[in-house]
């Protein structure tokens, strides 16, 4: 498919590193596409999660818990972990690192881009305001995705992210304890959430890099 001018698709290294904290705040300010039924839509990536697989008390696969639903995380990297959620909600992430080796990044928000009457078709909303992307369900409704695209390449052409090579700046990342995760004992403090700074469309309440709000 032809992408716009000055995008390219991220590679299969980027997502076969071993740090998934460092790639979860390098997803920020890139491009979340879904191209399905010929139906482009596209959205700037601003708020994700890490999740570092079996010594992360917040993750699925945490202890080397293996499932029908969690096996796509121990495969390589570059594939979508879909999941339902509440009974409501289908939650998008990036599997990262290496075979056997279950991290995966939660993408909780974006900044629409491309295909936004699409969009609200998806999710019923009647205009564009910030709730359209805000927070993971609604990630993943607007770009039509669910869980049968779990395990989806992200190398392909249906589902994959890009890089525009618009440059976000240090000081404009916010990191935080993640969200929901309370259960996770200590692991729930660590600064695994990461934001753009003032954008909107982040979800939850906005916290400073101490997990203080502001």
């Amino acid at each position: 498919m032809q992408l716009p001018e000055g995008w390219q698709k991220l590679p299969a290294s980027f997502y076969n590193r071993n740090d998934v904290v460092q790639i979860a705040r390098e997803l920020l300010n890139k491009i979340l596409v879904s191209c399905f039924n010929g139906i482009f839509t596209a959205g700037r990536i601003v708020e994700t999660e890490a999740y570092r697989g079996i010594v992360d008390k917040a993750s699925h696969a945490f202890g080397g818990r293996r499932t029908n639903r969690t096996e796509i995380m121990y495969g390589e990297g570059g594939k979508a972990y879909v999941y339902f959620c509440y009974g409501m909600h289908h939650l998008f992430n990036v599997v990262t690192n290496t075979a056997d080796v279950p991290h995966a990044v939660l993408i909780r928000a974006l900044e629409p881009m491309m295909g936004i009457e699409e969009m609200l078709l998806r999710t019923g909303k009647k205009k564009v305001d910030y709730t359209l992307t805000k927070g993971p369900g609604n990630v993943a409704k607007a770009l039509g995705i669910n869980v049968k695209h779990t395990a989806c390449s992200l190398l392909g052409n249906a589902l994959f992210i890009a890089d525009d090579g618009v440059v976000l700046q240090g000081e404009n990342i916010i990191a935080t304890p993640r969200i929901g995760v309370d259960y996770a004992g200590e692991d729930a403090l660590l600064p695994y959430r990461f934001y753009i700074q003032n954008n909107k469309y982040v979800s939850g309440k906005k916290k400073d890099n101490l997990g203080r709000n502001i």
